[in-house]
């Protein structure tokens, strides 16, 4: 008799593990301990062999039947279903080893190495929050050009059209990656060129008039925060770094005997072999403020120490600081604006060499190769005009914008008269 639900459902256990047949092969084994095991006992090539298709409840009686006659069918086609069955678990096996999130965690644990914490942890949360929950388990060799397009524009829906155009390249960087493992045949990343919402850069915000500047340094000296967030506010105008170079500075690299201040650095997309050093001569303005918090923080590594052991100040502590002062860190002033405001007011009010601005701020010169040959540093110059330009602070503090230094300033070179 053909097995009925109720049939498999009320089957008990007993002493030893008995079958009830369903026919055709296929039978239920009731085990002692209770669980029931779907099997089919077919002969191959003269043989007699067994193939499982599961266990009651999870494979239903109806679910048995099915799997049951696709045996059959390969059975009548000269087809093991044993052998089958093993080679398509071994072909998931492979697809799941695959698959695009391990692809992409193999890819980052290898990317990681030379890139900076910052710049890893974004990437790594690209792909966790918006990139894998939705193409991850997917083998990478079926990723195609609409699937990343429709991941990309889950971020665009969002507002966040920088981090779609993000979320592309490190896609894109997993696909080259699966590509030279022999994983995946090519990257779709580049078909998309044009799908995704343009991104529009807006110039972060500065101050760059001069009674606005001097207005903002006189909230500086008032501001009621901590020392050391005090000392960072009041540093940053004067040495001009990026925001998480001056979180970043360490003791180790400063050298208040000769003024200066050395330390490597690289972009983000540079790895650490692309390091470059910087000097930055320290005016007496800022060896000052480094005097005054060196017994605060001296024993330390960091120069700015945050809250949490062994760690530099956060990074958003300059803004918020800002704003507690009362600036809009959107509108205003930004812990990245004190570089626009020194390149901009170092050029018009001080009429300072350009060539002598980039350098200290660490900007790549434009003309091709250039870099590579072009190694002037400029340092005599630079230490001039770090001390002409805090001087030049001073004097706006006090209400009275100082006049440029003609000692300072670059000479023109003569032009001929007319006849």
């Amino acid at each position: 008799m053909k097995l009925s639900d109720i049939n498999v459902k009320r089957a008990k256990p007993g002493d030893t593990a008995y079958k009830i047949f369903d026919g055709g092969g296929l039978y239920l084994q009731v085990e002692p301990t209770g669980g029931k095991l779907w099997r089919y006992k077919y002969r191959f090539d003269g043989k007699e062999k067994k193939v499982h298709f599961g266990k009651y409840p999870d494979v239903s009686l109806l679910e048995a039947r099915r799997r049951h006659r696709e045996a059959r069918e390969q059975l009548a086609q000269g087809i093991d279903p044993a052998v089958s069955k093993k080679a398509l678990k071994s072909a998931k096996g492979e697809l799941a080893a695959n698959s695009f999130e391990l692809v992409g965690r193999e890819w980052f644990q290898m990317w990681k190495q030379d890139k900076s914490e910052k710049h890893s942890l974004r990437n790594i949360t690209n792909l966790e929050k918006d990139v894998f929950p939705y193409i991850g388990k997917r083998p990478i060799a079926e990723i195609k050009a609409p699937d990343i397009l429709e991941v990309c524009r889950r971020v665009e829906k969002r507002g966040a059209i920088e981090t779609a155009h993000r979320v592309k390249v490190v896609i894109s960087q997993v696909m080259r990656y699966g590509i030279v493992t022999g994983r995946a045949e090519r990257d779709p990343c580049p078909d998309l060129r044009g799908a995704l919402l343009p991104v529009h850069h807006q110039p972060l915000p500065s101050l760059t008039e001069p009674d606005k500047v001097a207005e903002l340094l006189r909230s500086i000296d008032e501001y009621k925060g901590t020392n050391i967030v005090r000392a960072a506010l009041a540093l940053a105008p004067l040495v001009f770094v990026r925001p998480g170079e001056l979180r970043n500075a360490k003791w180790a690299d400063i050298n208040l005997g000769k003024a200066e201040w050395v330390f490597y650095y690289s972009k983000q997309r540079e790895s650490n072999k692309s390091k470059r050093k910087l000097i930055v001569p320290l005016s007496r303005q800022s060896v000052a403020i480094l005097k005054d918090i060196h017994p605060l923080t001296g024993d330390g590594v960091y120069v700015f120490p945050g809250l949490r052991p062994g760690r530099c100040l956060s990074d958003g502590t300059i803004n918020k600081a800002l704003r507690q002062m009362g600036y809009d860190t959107r509108t205003e002033i930004t812990g990245h604006g004190f570089r626009a405001m020194a390149r901009t007011v170092i050029a018009e009010r001080l009429r300072l060499d350009t060539q002598w601005i980039e350098r200290q701020l660490s900007h790549r010169t434009s003309e091709r190769l250039g870099e590579s040959y072009d190694r002037t540093q400029f340092l005599d110059d630079r230490r001039k005009m770090m001390q002409t330009w805090a001087d030049y602070l001073d004097g706006l503090k006090t209400g009275k914008e100082p006049e440029a230094d003609d000692s300072v300033v670059p000479s023109k070179k003569k032009t001929k008269k007319k006849e």
